[in-house]
């Protein structure tokens, strides 16, 4: 009988969340208000308890290093998590947007979670980022296509990680961290990874991976990872840049949100 990855131990160095107990996925659900939560016929349950404490910490841990309130990290109540549900093909992780939901594999999305989440945000903060959005585009994409962005002190600081993300300080240039992707794919004959949302969800779990709270199963591989060895992850100034670009955003939603509550 073979081990589940998830039996192995996931560093992190966070604060107990849990104060020693278990949760449950239901627990997850109440806690953060993510909309469902499904789990795949084949996970036992064993490995439902070694998952939702994992989720659950990673959670925690993420909403800690934004500083944002539980429902920034639900999407308002919009995400659902799915675990060990099938999911698609090669892929440990993934975000459907047509469902809203954020899925890991049981074997291999440990490590995934921080850059699937990002793809969520991504997508729902387009509509109340930009005027004229469809249901399926991403922020990052629409910011490239120059769409109209909607007036607001909040949107004007995503916009500038977004001009961050992608661009030289000129505003005018593409910066290295693109022009890298861009020649990887071109290299592979593809459109991978220089597609917009995945540039974002990229630097976004480099960003988080960056910091001194260390979560394995939230983030892993920005740094070692072949994909690092290729330059497909922010590195050095830009890195630095992006990160307090994107934790200032964070911060002062969470400020936002809180204020009105």
């Amino acid at each position: 009988m073979t081990t589940s990855r998830l039996h192995r131990p996931y560093f992190r160095n966070g604060p107990d969340h849990r104060e020693g107990q278990d949760v449950s996925f239901a627990d997850i659900v109440r806690a953060f208000g993510f909309r469902t939560v499904s789990i795949g016929k084949w996970v036992t349950k064993e490995e439902q308890q070694l998952a939702a404490n994992l989720f659950f910490d990673a959670l925690c841990d993420l909403m800690l290093l934004l500083g944002v309130p539980e429902q920034v990290i639900s999407l308002n109540g919009s995400l659902s998590l799915a675990f060990g549900t099938g999911g698609q093909k090669y892929a440990s992780a993934h975000y459907e947007s047509g469902s809203k939901t954020l899925a890991l594999a049981k074997n291999a999305g440990g490590g995934a979670l921080a850059h699937e989440w990002f793809h969520a945000f991504d997508h729902y903060i387009c509509r109340h980022l930009f005027t004229n959005t469809s249901r399926q585009q991403f922020a990052s994409e629409c910011w490239l296509k120059d769409a109209n962005l909607i007036a607001h002190p909040l949107n004007q600081r995503l916009s500038r990680c977004f001009h961050c993300l992608f661009l030289e300080d000129n505003g005018k240039e593409s910066n290295a961290y693109l022009k890298r992707a861009v020649a990887l794919d071109k290299s592979l004959q593809t459109f991978y990874y220089a597609q917009p949302q995945e540039l974002a969800a990229r630097a976004f779990e480099a960003v988080i991976q960056h910091q001194s709270l260390k979560n394995a199963f939230l983030v892993q591989g920005t740094k070692q990872s072949n994909e690092a060895k290729l330059g497909l992850y922010p590195q050095d100034e830009h890195l630095e840049a992006l990160s307090v670009a994107w934790l200032d955003y964070f911060y002062w939603l969470g400020q936002a949100i809180e204020h009105k509550a």
